[in-house]
């Protein structure tokens, strides 16, 4: 059994870090697995690039740009939604690739950004082998956009978007839904995997996917690698006040609208006034071009982005709780990390947050978009009696249901029913 995972990178977001982490899990379980990717950022002999050359570096950019550039200046409402919305009009066609052409099964991932265009799938469904989708968005079942947000078009069809400038009837959206429905129509064998529950039951009420087989299979994570490790060294290594209370917020963009920076801003202020936490330092990492950290009411250490697990083991470690004030998400890689490092999660009850944090059990489950519940659930968190118990229950949550072995295994089982299964 040949497997060949399609991911846009190997590193650098969400969707690349599970697809990595994936690959990993599957060759500790003896599987022949290889994955095709835009940008090789790793020194990893299982993962081939298209980018083979500077001639294949150049295809990447010009094809980008062609996707961003008139969306940008002809389609965006705005500047929040640039990278909220992928037409997919320009790609790469790896269908007749080596890797591709020898995997028994194709098992896709995310492959936006210019990577795979909506036609370039669809030439892959067409070599009629099994394939495998594993949704790390909305943007396989609707016109275009990532997260729906209130909009549920996605339930019919597509058209009159609200991140399009001018939306209408037959604008993008609807031109997206139309050839992603053409695409699906030649699916035989197709799979649809969704990593958390809600995005799940999400896409079954989407007409696009009507009559495949979706389930749930969560991203897997090492948790030997991202453990709990001593809490005074790695506030020393870094920098921080060994005698407060660390609340921790990381982003790969802290800017991104999803990742509610606002709402965290509204808590902290709740936090200051009426549970007067004076001891409280607040620590950030990931990119940050906009966001003044001085609004955040209390001291503040800067740790710009994180790449490397080892570290992020240390950040997680040192901190007393981590918030996430995210208000669309799948299954955010940073929660299960933090929680597999013992770290409380306080986080808004949206998405697929759910799988993860189970209510004043291991973390603080706030009510949606209500920073007043926010703070409430920091400051249960910070100053609870029953916090070691809240720290060993988040890490025993992870090392029972997102396990390498476990995860590895459910996608094998996977993987043997479609290559089992008529066309």
């Amino acid at each position: 059994m040949k497997v060949a995972l399609i991911n846009t990178s190997d590193s650098g977001g969400g969707a690349a870090e599970a697809c990595m982490r994936l690959l990993k899990a599957l060759q500790l379980q003896q599987v022949n697995v290889t994955m095709v990717v835009q940008h090789k950022k790793r020194a990893e002999d299982a993962v081939y690039t298209v980018e083979r050359n500077i001639f294949g570096k150049l295809r990447s950019n010009i094809n980008f740009l062609l996707e961003r550039i008139p969306f940008m200046l002809f389609q965006e409402r705005d500047k929040q939604v640039r990278f909220a919305f992928s037409p997919a009009n320009a790609g790469t066609d790896i269908s007749q690739s080596k890797v591709i052409k020898e995997a028994d099964i194709i098992h896709l991932h995310w492959t936006n950004s210019g990577f795979l265009s909506i036609n370039d799938v669809k030439k892959l469904i067409a070599l009629n082998k099994p394939i495998v989708w594993t949704l790390h968005d909305m943007w396989a079942f609707t016109g275009g956009c990532h997260y729906a947000g209130p909009c549920n078009h996605f339930k019919n069809q597509c058209g009159n978007c609200y991140f399009l400038r001018n939306p209408e009837d037959n604008d993008i959206s609807h031109d997206g839904w139309v050839d992603k429905k053409d695409m699906l129509s030649i699916a035989k064998n197709l799979s649809v995997v969704t990593c958390s529950h809600w995005l799940g039951e999400v896409a079954m009420k989407s007409t696009l996917l009507k009559g495949f087989i979706i389930q749930a299979i969560p991203n897997p994570i090492d948790i030997e690698l991202f453990a709990h490790k001593d809490k005074a060294v790695a506030r020393a290594k870094w920098g921080v006040d060994p005698a407060a209370k660390i609340i921790l917020f990381g982003a790969a963009n802290i800017n991104d609208r999803r990742k509610g920076i606002s709402f965290l801003v509204n808590a902290l202020q709740i936090l200051k006034d009426k549970y007067a936490n004076e001891a409280v330092e607040i620590v950030i990492f990931g990119k940050n071009k906009h966001f003044d950290t001085s609004t955040l009411h209390f001291p503040v250490k800067q740790l710009n982005t994180i790449t490397s697990p080892a570290d992020l083991a240390e950040i997680y470690s040192m901190a007393d709780v981590f918030v996430s004030p995210a208000v669309e998400d799948n299954l955010p890689n940073m929660i299960m990390e933090a929680m597999s490092c013992s770290t409380p999660v306080v986080a808004f009850n949206t998405g697929g947050i759910p799988d993860l944090i189970d209510h004043q059990v291991n973390g603080y489950m706030a009510e949606f978009k209500s920073s007043t519940d926010l703070a409430a659930g920091l400051n249960d968190v910070l100053n609870t009696a029953n916090r070691d118990k809240y720290a060993a229950a988040a890490r025993y949550k992870v090392k029972r249901m997102f396990n390498n072995e476990k995860v590895a295994r459910q996608y094998i089982d996977l993987y043997k029913s479609v290559l089992n299964s008529p066309e």
